[in-house]
């Protein structure tokens, strides 16, 4: 790696306030989400195009209509296929969404409608990929239905800990497709899995909790506001630039 590559960090973000804080911070592009304890779902089409008209950084919403397994029902077919059409409308960069069969493999014809609906945005296949049945056939799969990046954090928990499937994945791919690491990703050891894998992107949260300080909210279940530290996302960014420099 030389010091005139760059390499390209995702950020994701809950909310605008999230967002404002990667933008500000330097990322480069949001992944934006709804439902941080179900990994993440569809944002309401009121957050993505005031995403969209307020920022000038990249802007890519999940399209997952609901958590749990990736094997969507026709009906929750047709509401990812609304769901790109409206983002499309909204001025988005592009989608980061998975879609698997009963088998938990990839569901190949449904995938490529999805891709061909986003076009011409860039299309990024999301976490399934950590379960699903054969990463190694599963990346031909994704690459095939012309998917830009895919994120995983290489089967494992953390990225850290699949560090070495990552890097088996990106020497496969061979540059058809970009593998962007993710999950556990911060400032400690971003410059180990740069070094680690060679990626050329990397997705992290940098998440942190706004306490609800309103009283009884707590017993109301009204729960906290999900964010981002603005200084751990420079710390990374700065961990990149160094590595960068160095390597």
């Amino acid at each position: 790696m030389t010091s005139k590559e760059q390499i390209t960090l995702e950020i994701c973000a809950f909310s605008i306030d999230a967002l404002y804080n990667a933008e500000n911070a330097g990322a480069h592009r949001v992944e934006l989400c709804d439902n941080p304890k179900e990994g993440g779902t569809t944002p309401s089409i009121g957050l993505i195009k005031q995403a969209c008209c307020s920022s000038k950084i990249d802007i890519f919403p999940i399209i997952r209509p609901r958590g749990g397994d990736f094997n969507f029902s026709n009906e929750e077919f047709n509401q990812m296929k609304f769901d790109i059409t409206e983002a499309k409308k909204a001025g988005c960069h592009g989608i980061a969404t998975a879609i698997v069969n009963a088998e938990n493999r990839i569901d190949k014809t449904r995938l490529k409608e999805l891709v061909d609906i986003a076009y011409p945005l860039e299309v990024t296949f999301i976490r399934a990929f950590d379960i699903i049945y054969d990463p190694f056939e599963a990346l031909e799969d994704i690459i095939d239905s012309g998917c830009k990046r895919l994120l995983t954090s290489g089967m494992a928990t953390t990225a850290l800990e699949g560090a070495e499937t990552l890097k088996k994945l990106i020497t496969q791919a061979n540059n058809r497709i970009s593998i962007m690491p993710g999950s556990g990703i911060n400032s400690k050891n971003i410059e180990s899995l740069i070094k680690t894998t060679g990626a050329k992107e990397y997705h992290a949260s940098a998440r942190s909790m706004v306490p609800n300080t309103i009283a009884k909210a707590d017993s109301f279940g009204f729960g906290n506001k999900t964010s981002n530290s603005k200084e751990e996302i420079k710390q990374i960014l700065n961990k990149i630039k160094n590595r960068c420099k160095t390597a």
